[in-house]
């Protein structure tokens, strides 16, 4: 056996090793997550936990849970399209004199889930600012079921853009699209980088439909990591954005007239 076979074997094996680690704390924060309940709200919907204190909280300690929940969320459901991206960067990097690919590998991917833990703290910031709106103003707290339609709506619009089908085709073809074969150290978190603001990118609507159905439902994030992985890896990439477009598109309109008929 091949020492660039054994060092392509430890790495899925490391990758499926993290993948397992995510998950099951992903699963265990949302156990948690579910056992405090939700908020009830005027409206008919509820508030989950995820935007509030705990008792004796304070919000930086807050913020820190929240986004270390995040990070573990983000790996379970990148992880699955991440690895093939990763395996072609380092085939590609094989193939040059570069020897350090195992270091070289974790620095993309360290810039890939960088950008994502930033995107945390914005989401953090923003659902904690939605969520003490909705709390003191009843007027706006019963619009949200309206406003989760639309948000739905335009994410399944963005499916058929322009701007999806750019950044989706970028992850696709990773590395060739981000720039020239990164060599050396920086290179590769600067690839790392550049290939995290793709993926977010190409994940705007997915990342909205998670915000508000809610962060740490295990069903929403289920179903969106399969639509993220299956528009990433399976053949005619676009066709598939599309298709999942059209169905969140449905979704989105339904919502809105189950919303205007509970209004």
């Amino acid at each position: 056996m091949t020492s660039e076979r054994i060092s392509q074997q430890a790495f899925f094996g490391v990758s499926a090793l993290l993948f397992a680690a995510s998950a099951a704390a992903t699963i265990a924060g949302c156990a948690s997550m579910s056992s405090m309940g939700d908020m009830p709200m005027p409206g008919g919907w509820t508030m989950s936990m995820t935007w509030m204190r705990m008792p004796g909280q304070a919000w930086p300690g807050a913020a820190i849970s929240f986004l270390g929940m995040w990070v573990a969320m983000m790996a379970a459901m990148m992880l699955p399209s991440l690895v093939p991206m990763l395996s072609r960067y380092r085939q590609a990097v094989s193939r040059t004199s570069e020897t350090r690919l195992a270091r070289l590998t974790a620095l993309v991917a360290m810039g890939y889930f960088f950008v994502w833990t930033v995107l945390g703290m914005v989401v953090f910031v923003l659902g904690v600012a939605l969520a003490t709106m909705e709390t003191e103003l009843p007027a706006l707290a019963r619009s949200v079921p309206f406003a989760v339609g639309v948000v739905v709506l335009v994410a399944g619009a963005l499916q058929f853009t322009k701007w999806k089908a750019h950044h989706l085709a970028c992850c696709r073809e990773a590395p060739t699209c981000c720039a020239r074969l990164p060599a050396g150290v920086s290179a590769a978190l600067r690839h790392g980088l550049q290939l995290g603001l793709h993926c977010s990118y190409c994940c705007a609507g997915p990342t909205m439909i998670l915000f508000v159905t809610g962060v740490m439902n295990l069903r929403a994030m289920a179903v969106v990591t399969a639509a993220i992985t299956i528009e990433r890896l399976a053949p005619a990439g676009e066709r598939i954005a599309q298709a999942i477009g059209a169905i969140i598109v449905a979704a989105g309109l339904l919502l809105i007239a189950l919303a205007a008929r509970i209004g």
